[in-house]
């Protein structure tokens, strides 16, 4: 693999990871099984058949989860700590033929876009969850299934123009997290008043 591909294979999967871990580890690892798709050595291990179960059950539950709302921001509460190190995995296994400074800095860079991913889709879920509608979170839901997917496809058939696209999508992220904080922010306040105001009604 060249530099371009390996460059969009380990931002792809660690950007993947915050959206939709289980399912990128699972259709990296089956399409890397059939021979439709090269692994590098270090992401081999995503072809086993134990990997690719496990991945494939978990796969499932989170994308039955994920279109629950108010339940898949719990989901996704509790796998910040699986999503983010997952990230940095994955794309420390593209480059683990790549000596050992460019694999550390390719984890250190695969950790940090799957964190912006998933404080983005996280912090996003959150606020789209206080409209007592499910329409919403649905829409979301889809929308993150068809970016995902439209991600995965070009990571391997245009490396090039995915790592264009995945450029724009951190120039977006640079935007975005600071308002989602600060809407969680509010949302927290408004919570804790709500917590303060009730005893004495």
């Amino acid at each position: 693999m060249d530099a371009v591909q390996n460059l969009a294979l380990a931002g792809g999967l660690s950007w993947a990871s915050g959206f939709r871990l289980y399912a990128t580890v699972f259709i990296a690892g089956l399409l890397g099984r059939l021979g439709i798709v090269h692994l590098p050595e270090g992401l081999r291990v995503l072809t086993d058949t134990w990997v690719l179960v496990t991945a494939g059950a978990l796969g499932l539950g989170e994308f039955l989860a994920d279109k629950i709302p108010a339940f898949d921001s719990v989901w996704d509460a509790l796998n910040t700590f699986i999503r983010i190190p997952a990230g940095a995995l994955l794309a420390w296994g593209v480059f683990r033929d790549s000596g050992p400074g460019a694999q550390f800095a390719a984890g250190l860079l695969g950790g940090a876009l799957a964190s912006g991913t998933h404080l983005a889709k996280t912090g996003g879920r959150a606020l789209i969850n206080t409209s007592p509608e499910p329409f919403s979170n649905w829409g979301a839901s889809i929308g993150e299934d068809i970016s995902w997917m439209g991600g995965l496809y070009l990571m391997w058939q245009h490396p090039a123009v995915f790592l264009v696209l995945l450029g724009l999508f951190v120039l977006l992220l640079l935007w975005l997290v600071p308002k989602i904080l600060r809407g969680l922010r509010t949302l927290a306040r408004k919570l804790r008043g709500a917590r303060v105001a009730s005893p004495g009604t």
